[in-house]
């Protein structure tokens, strides 16, 4: 009788339905829990009168844990996921980062950071295929200069980059936009920044905006061309004036040099700033297309060569330097520091509010000054005894006349004193020529491309769009014995307004009943802009009239200092 009881009593635990017959005690008794748990909802019947218990892992009856304890854990479990989501995003920026950075390695021309290529010999970075392969297998492709940059160091003007809003003179091969992108994953490095800005355009080649590149990075602000200013002009009152500049337009830096890469002016100074500030990070010089990178550069490698070995090995394979925007289209990376860290010549950045971006680009050497300033001032005898209107100047000022400035401005004057002068600082190739303002129409018609250059030349004034901006411009002043202000025209120069010059300051002048007030209309080529901004103090004069600002203790220590 017990092995039959014995398998009668085991053959019912096959069937499910006949666990009912017995009770939950001596099931505890001969089953063993499963090492897999596995749970399921099913709905009791009516005939169900016990059920097998399953092991529960979080405990039952006084074991099992509360709704405030799985309320816990799921929010602990929320917050682990969004710590996991946030690295996960940190770490696809910084392989963005990197990717970005590491297109800079791979082989480029040295003279523009174009990648080299053997495909469309009018293209930049084209090598002989031959020369190619030759430095390929001997690896030395960092030391090849493409064909396009052998001609732009012959002096050729021949344009890569289009998209700037103006006559492209060229083949165009890449956009400002993808210039301008290349230089986007500085936001994610840690680097320092040396900022350049043109003085002779210092406001077209101020960057707007460029947080946004380099986002919380160190910058050093850096003044190229000084050695351009106009003879006796002192430093002093410049760097001050840049720093008020700067400040107003809410860019903090770390401090402000003056240079010329021509004479060196002020590049030690940089040297030691940028040794001083640099902490192992490589350095990015930035700065708008045609603002001296590549030949600041060069003087940088110059005077740290004496001292830094590595410097001095950079100097054989430095960046081209053209008078063509957008001369380098890619980061070059030099190995400029002996102790660590990168130096990087970056792309222009384009401004398609520049005069550089409507001429064509055979017209632009002539928007570069070569040779210190010297400003033209009107009214001028000279000028006003060639147009036989002298007596109507003399008598009447320049109210009423025109002031065509080459082809590429026109100044109107409305309303100014009979003593009020302008004084025109800017590249010695365009010359000025002063009409009644009745005739300006009919005269720029028929003097354009031959006195009023550029544009230059029969097909270039066919193609040329005419100054299609009109720009009014109130003028206030409070004293006569200083300049009112400076009309700046981007990518050229400026006009210095003065109230009342002193070459024709009459003794009987009851300045106190003078207006107050000078008005002028501005024509431009469309999209150029026209600032209205301080005098800057240049020449002798300047420094005689130039007022340095009363500073708080605040101000003086959050101020930013010049050097040169």
């Amino acid at each position: 009788m017990a092995p039959k009881s014995v398998s009668a009593f085991l053959f019912p635990l096959s069937t499910p339905h006949n666990l009912t017959y017995f009770t939950p005690k001596f099931l505890r008794i001969y089953t063993k829990p499963s090492p897999i748990l596995c749970k399921s909802q099913q709905t009791p019947t009516a005939t169900t009168h016990s059920s097998v218990s399953t092991p529960d892992p979080d405990g039952t009856g006084a074991a099992a844990p509360s709704r405030g304890d799985q309320f816990l854990e799921r929010q602990k479990s929320f917050e682990a996921a969004k710590l996991v989501m946030k690295e996960v995003k940190k770490s696809k920026r910084r392989e963005k980062g990197k990717a970005l950075k590491l297109n800079t390695a791979v082989a480029s021309c040295y003279g523009c950071g174009a990648p080299l290529h053997t495909l469309d010999p009018d293209a930049p970075g084209f090598v002989d295929p031959d020369t190619y392969e030759l430095k390929k297998r001997h690896r030395q492709l960092r030391t090849v200069l493409c064909g396009r940059c052998r001609l732009l160091s012959h002096g050729h003007m021949i344009t890569a980059v289009g998209g700037n809003g103006g006559y492209s003179g060229g083949k165009q091969f890449v956009s400002a936009d993808e210039l301008r992108e290349k230089l986007s994953h500085l936001r994610h490095e840690k680097a320092l920044i040396v900022k350049l800005v043109d003085v002779v355009d210092f406001n077209g080649s101020f960057l707007a905006r460029l947080r946004d590149l380099v986002g919380a990075n160190p910058i050093i602000l850096v003044v190229t061309k000084v050695d351009l200013l106009p003879r006796d002009t002192d430093l002093n009152c410049v760097g001050d004036w840049v720093v008020e500049a700067t400040t107003k337009k809410k860019l903090s830096v770390l401090s402000v040099h003056l240079t010329s890469s021509k004479s060196l002016v002020g590049i030690a100074g940089v040297v030691s700033e940028i040794q001083k500030e640099k902490k192992g990070r490589d350095v990015y010089i930035l700065g708008s297309a045609n603002v001296g990178k590549s030949a600041f550069i060069s003087a940088l490698l110059k005077t740290m060569a004496h001292r830094d070995p590595a410097a001095a090995a950079a100097r054989k394979y430095k960046p081209i330097q053209s008078a063509v925007p957008g001369t380098t289209l890619g980061p070059i990376q030099i190995d400029a520091f002996l102790g660590g860290g990168k130096l990087y010549d970056t792309p222009g950045v384009h401004l398609h509010h520049r005069q550089a971006a409507v001429v064509h680009s055979e017209d632009l050497p002539a928007l570069a000054p070569r040779s210190r300033l010297k400003g033209q001032s009107f009214p001028n005898s000279k000028v006003a005894s060639e147009n036989g209107m002298a007596v109507k100047i003399q008598s009447n000022g320049l109210n009423g006349f025109s002031v065509f400035w080459g082809g590429l401005v026109r100044v109107d004057i409305l309303k100014v004193l009979p003593e009020t002068c302008l004084t025109f600082y800017g590249p010695k190739a365009l010359q000025i020529h002063v009409v009644p303002t009745d005739k300006a129409d009919e005269f720029y018609q028929k003097e354009l491309g031959v006195l009023l250059t550029p544009p230059t030349g029969k097909e270039r004034v066919q193609d040329w769009r005419g100054l299609e901006l009109e720009q009014q411009l109130q003028v206030k002043f409070e004293e006569v014995e200083r300049p009112a202000s400076d009309v700046a025209i981007s990518g050229l120069g400026w006009i210095a307004v003065e109230p009342v010059s002193k070459s024709l300051r009459r003794s009987d002048m009851n300045l106190e009943e003078t207006i107050k007030e000078l008005h002028l209309a501005v024509h431009v080529p469309k999209p150029v802009e026209v600032f209205l901004r301080p005098p800057l103090p240049v020449g002798k004069a300047g420094a005689e009239w130039y007022q340095y600002r009363e500073l708080t203790e605040k101000e003086e220590e959050l101020r930013p200092k010049w050097h040169y």
